[in-house]
C-alpha cells in the first residue's frame, strides 16, 4: 500500500510539473503558471530587498533578477521532475530496477540518482529495469526529459527574442526623441515645420512595435522580471513617452495641416495599445484593481500644465504650430489623467521612480 501511495505521489508531483511547463511554454498566456509564476515573484521580491541595501549598484542588483527567474524556471523543473521518477522508481529499486554491478541500494538518494537518470535516453544509467513494468516507466519518463528539454530551450532562447525587441523599441523611443525621452523634442523631430508626412511612418511602426511587446508579454510573463538599468529600456518609460505623445498630438497641435494625424489610425493604435500593455500588466502582477484617477491633485495638474508648456515651447521653436490657449492645456490634463496612475502604479513596481520615466535629459547609451 505505502509502495502504491509512493508511486502516486510521484506521478502527482511529475503532473503537476508537466501542467505548469504546459501554461507556461505551450498555452503561453499571462497570469496562468502555477509554480513558477509565483516563484518569479518570490525571486524578484527578494532581489528588491537586496537591492535596497546596494546603494549605488542598486540598478546593477536588479538587473539580474530576470536571467536568475528564467535559471529559477529551469531548476524547478527538472528537480521536480527528478523527484516524481525518483519516488515512481523508488518501491523498485531492487526488484524491477536492478544496479548494474553489485547489489541495489534502496534509499531515497539512489532513487533521486535513477529516477533522474531515466529522464535521459534510456540506458545511460548504472540502474537498469529489468520488468516490462519498469521498461514503460524508463522509456516514459526518457520521452518526458527529451521533450521539456526541447521546450524549455525553445522558450528559453523566444525570451530573449523577445526581450531584444523591448529594448529595441526602447532606444528607438530614446533615438527619435535626441536621447532625452522628452515628448515635445520627439514630435519635433517626427514633425519639422509641421510636416508629419515623413514621421506619421514612425508613428505606424511604434505602434506596430508597441502591439507585439504587449503579445510578447502575453506570451511570456517572465519578460515582467528583466529590468535594466536604463530607464528606457522600460516598459513604463516606452508606454509613458507614447501616450504622452498622443495626448499632446490631440491636444495641442493647431492648424488644419495636422487634423488629418489627430485622427489617424496610427495615432489611435498607439493610443489604445500603450493604455492595454500597461493596464495588462498593473492588474496580473500589481494587486488590486487598475487605479482610476477621479481628481487630479493641484500639485499635481501643476507640473502637468509645466510639462505641457515646455512643449508647447519646444514645438513652436521647430516650426510646428500649437494652441496656446488654456482648452488645450485643459485637454492635455484630461487626456494625460486616463493613463499616468497607470504608469504611477506600474514604475515603482519595477523599482523606478516617476523621475526616472519621465523626460530625463541626454545620456549615452
Amino acid at each position: 500500500m505505502a509502495s502504491l501511495l509512493e508511486r502516486a505521489f510521484g506521478g502527482l508531483v511529475m503532473a503537476a510539473v508537466l501542467l505548469d511547463v504546459f501554461l507556461t511554454v505551450l498555452y503561453a498566456r499571462i497570469g496562468t503558471g502555477l509554480v513558477a509564476d509565483r516563484a518569479a515573484h518570490l525571486t524578484w521580491m527578494a532581489f528588491r530587498r537586496a537591492a535596497e541595501g546596494a546603494g549605488a549598484r542598486r540598478g546593477a542588483v536588479l538587473s539580474f533578477c530576470g536571467p536568475v527567474v528564467l535559471l529559477l524556471y529551469v531548476l524547478l523543473w527538472a528537480l521536480g521532475l527528478t523527484l516524481g521518477a525518483g519516488l515512481i522508481i523508488h518501491p523498485g529499486l531492487g526488484a524491477g530496477v536492478q544496479a548494474g554491478n553489485g547489489p541495489t541500494p534502496t534509499d531515497i538518494l539512489t532513487a533521486l540518482y535513477a529516477g533522474g537518470s531515466s529522464m535521459a535516453i534510456v540506458g545511460a544509467s548504472d540502474f537498469k529495469p529489468t520488468t516490462d513494468a519498469y521498461r514503460v516507466v524508463y522509456l516514459v519518463h526518457s520521452l518526458i526529459g527529451m521533450t521539456v528539454t526541447s521546450l524549455v530551450l525553445t522558450y528559453v532562447m523566444q525570451v530573449y527574442g523577445a526581450l531584444r525587441q523591448r529594448n529595441t523599441l526602447g532606444l528607438q523611443l530614446h533615438i527619435l526623441s535626441a536621447q532625452t525621452s522628452d515628448v515635445g523634442e520627439l514630435l519635433a523631430r517626427l514633425g519639422p515645420r509641421g510636416q508629419f508626412s515623413g514621421g506619421y511612418s514612425h508613428l505606424v511602426s511604434l505602434g506596430e512595435a508597441m502591439a507585439e511587446m504587449k503579445e510578447a508579454h502575453h506570451f511570456y510573463p517572465v519578460l515582467f522580471y528583466f529590468r535594466f538599468e536604463k530607464p528606457y529600456y522600460s516598459v513604463s518609460a516606452q508606454a509613458y513617452l507614447a501616450l504622452d505623445a498622443v495626448s499632446l498630438i490631440r491636444s495641442t497641435l493647431a492648424g488644419e495641416e495636422t487634423e488629418w494625424l489627430k485622427e489617424s489610425a496610427a495615432v489611435e493604435a498607439l493610443w489604445r495599445v500603450a493604455q492595454l500593455l500597461i493596464v495588462t500588466l498593473e492588474t496580473t502582477f500589481l494587486p488590486g484593481d487598475p487605479v482610476v484617477l477621479k481628481a487630479v491633485d493641484p500639485r499635481e495638474r501643476q507640473r502637468w500644465r509645466a510639462h505641457w508648456e515646455r512643449s508647447v515651447s519646444r514645438l513652436a521653436e521647430a516650426g510646428i504650430a500649437v494652441a496656446r490657449e488654456e482648452a488645450a492645456a485643459q485637454a492635455y490634463i484630461d487626456l494625460r489623467a486616463h493613463w499616468w496612475p497607470h504608469i504611477t502604479r506600474l514604475a515603482p513596481a519595477m523599482a523606478y521612480r516617476s523621475g526616472d520615466i519621465e523626460a530625463h535629459g541626454a545620456e549615452a547609451s
